[in-house]
């Protein structure tokens, strides 16, 4: 008999449709990596039972890190992380009023005990690689994918020095 290995999955939510396209970059990522993932719309205020729903049954759904996405009273993450012991990582969307200033001080200000991590205002591609390595920590493949992917960074850096010291010598 042949036992199959379930490999954590990602929750990406988000607390309006509107949110989709600071979302699909962290998708693109988990993509990249082979990372099962879904993205749904919970809202901490209009649907607050099925928030709580999904963060209380998230580790037995298979769930090993929740990224929470909002803007202005943007309180998805915390709420998440008041009902489970996984990771949740805050996405703050840029809004019309304050720029995102207001959605980043709601998900970085969590009160004791509620641990919330958090990436820049509209980092979607940092909230999915910080789900990346979260999940790598239990995941030898996946990590050995983004010591690939560091290294690629690192060389095209390297390559684009070259490329500006050559460039400022011929000024």
């Amino acid at each position: 008999m042949q036992v199959k290995i379930i490999k954590p999955k990602a929750a990406v939510l988000m607390g309006s449709k509107s949110d989709f396209e600071v979302v699909r970059p962290a998708l693109a990522v988990l993509k990249k990596f082979g990372v099962e993932f879904e993205a749904r719309v919970i809202s901490a205020h209009r649907t607050p039972a099925a928030a709580h729903d999904f963060a209380v049954n998230a580790k037995k759904n298979g769930f090993g890190v929740i990224i929470g996405v909002a803007g202005k009273a943007a309180h998805l993450a915390g709420v998440l992380a008041a009902y489970t012991t996984l990771p949740v990582i805050a996405l703050p969307v840029k809004t019309s009023m304050m720029g995102g200033l207001d959605s980043l001080l709601s998900m970085v200000q969590m009160p004791s005990g509620i641990p919330v991590a958090c990436v820049g205002v509209d980092g979607g591609e940092n909230a999915g690689l910080l789900a990346v390595q979260i999940l790598s920590l239990a995941d030898e493949t996946l990590s050995d994918k983004l010591s690939a992917f560091k290294k690629e960074m690192a060389e095209k850096i390297a390559k684009d020095d070259e490329a500006v010291v050559e460039a400022a010598k011929n000024i």
